[in-house]
């Protein structure tokens, strides 16, 4: 039988005068101080995390709770950052800061394999062709129907949107390739690689927390998964700015990130009416947001030609 949280905080005679259980992470204050404490997932937890973690420092990044040493193979626990109570856009307007931080900290060059570009563009290849034909057809379906409902009827009102967006990623897929495929060096980045508001702390500090699924790799990942979390909660266009003035993409990168967001994601009629149409109505305002925020770089690519 695995050992608890409880037998853990026993072993080390903690004493604690406070517990708090927020999700996977058990917040523990004693005389000493106050911990996080969390069960290890071995699925997660690895060496290859451990040298994230390094790597970090040695880049002298240090915005993240550290690991304290009396954890053990079972349990981790961390040090507890107390955060500030900070309107939503000022904490989204730090994490931008810090992400690009992170990203100026940990740049640099790597030889690319051409196989790991090509595997990028089919993968998106093969996933645009598949939406357009799923679209293709449940249009057709829905156009054969006596009567639409009301979830049938809005996605057929707004299915032109999903189509230019698919043509959009379409034809700036084959740009992106073309301007990559003979390129011999990849700028790479440490990835959080799971960026979203409730992963960020601050205080008179900033702070990443939840590092498991970090990784080295292309810098456009982090904003687009923050992307993908928060689309129609912030103006993403000054965000954008922002992140570029202190860490600014190359056209090849941007390129990419503008490709990943306006690929529609799958819509299935597989909930109940109001929530399908809840459902339908957020991915169309996604697309519409992705192609805003897209715009002023295709405008300034349409001058110059």
């Amino acid at each position: 039988m695995k050992p608890t949280i409880k037998d853990f905080v026993q072993k080390q005679k903690l004493k604690p005068t406070k517990v708090e259980i927020k999700g996977k992470v058990t917040i523990i204050t004693t005389k000493q101080g106050t911990y996080c404490l969390k069960r290890k997932d071995p699925t997660r937890s690895s060496p290859s995390e451990l040298h994230i973690y390094e790597y970090l420092n040695s880049r002298s990044f240090y915005y993240y709770p550290k690991v304290l040493e009396f954890s053990d193979d079972e349990i981790e626990v961390r040090e507890y950052i107390r955060e500030d109570h900070l309107p939503r856009e000022q904490k989204m307007v730090d994490l931008i800061d810090l992400m690009s931080l992170l990203h100026n900290k940990t740049t640099h060059y790597k030889e690319v394999d051409l196989d790991d570009y090509k595997k990028i563009y089919e993968d998106l290849r093969n996933n645009i062709i598949y939406l357009t034909s799923y679209y293709n057809d449940l249009i057709s379906v829905i156009d054969e129907s006596i009567i639409m409902s009301p979830k049938e009827y809005l996605l057929a009102r707004n299915c032109s949107m999903i189509f230019k967006s698919l043509y959009f990623c379409e034809v700036e897929l084959e740009h992106w390739y073309e301007m990559i495929k003979e390129k011999r060096k990849q700028r790479v980045v440490v990835l959080h690689n799971n960026l979203q508001l409730s992963h960020f702390l601050r205080n008179e500090n900033s702070y990443f927390i939840n590092w498991e699924k970090a990784k080295i790799g292309i810098p456009i990942f982090d904003f687009y998964k923050l992307y993908r979390a928060h689309a129609l909660e912030f103006d993403f266009q000054e965000l954008l700015r922002r992140y570029e003035h202190r860490y600014p993409l190359k056209k090849e990168e941007r390129l990419l990130l503008f490709i990943m967001i306006s690929m529609p994601e799958k819509i299935e009629f597989n909930d109940s009416e109001m929530k399908c149409c809840e459902m339908i109505s957020h991915r169309i305002d996604e697309l519409y947001k992705a192609k805003d925020l897209r715009s002023p770089y295709q405008a300034e690519k349409t001058k110059q030609h």
